[in-house]
């Protein structure tokens, strides 16, 4: 099993139909432990593998923030970054999802390794938006 940071394939087809519409459609980040799979052929929230633990609900955080830009060429959308606060949860990645639309799966995020949270914040930042930064684009 592994997390593989991808623009899900299913959410590419549903930004060209016109299907998603981040800024006004419900858009949550749920986290995930080292024993999911995601990757760009995830097509929906699944609660299989997320993340449990004090502080932390089941289907994560709703995303605040939703902002589209462009630049040379590239367009993308970013959000505001995400916590969960006196939070006890190790994560190894992130799905962002449109819950407005059925679950549907956007975007999958690999940290790169488990990150803990203590009885503390466990925060999700989202790179500052630019064509070469932001997590979510289509050049």
């Amino acid at each position: 099993m592994a997390i593989s940071q991808a623009f899900c394939t299913s959410a590419k087809v549903g930004f060209l139909t016109g299907t998603y519409v981040p800024l006004t459609d419900v858009m949550k980040i749920a986290l995930f432990t080292s024993t999911a799979t995601l990757d760009a052929t995830t097509t929906a929230y699944s609660a299989t593998n997320e993340v449990v633990g004090t502080g932390y609900t089941a289907g994560g955080n709703t995303l605040a923030g939703a902002a589209i830009s462009s630049a040379s060429g590239t367009a993308w959308i970013t959000f505001s970054d995400s916590s969960w606060t006196t939070a006890t949860i190790t994560a190894r990645g992130a799905l962002i999802y449109d819950s407005s639309k059925s679950n549907a799966a956007i975007a999958v995020l690999d940290f790169g390794s488990d990150k803990t949270s203590t009885a503390g914040t466990f925060t999700v930042q989202m790179p500052v938006a630019a064509a070469a930064t932001a997590l979510i684009r289509i050049a």
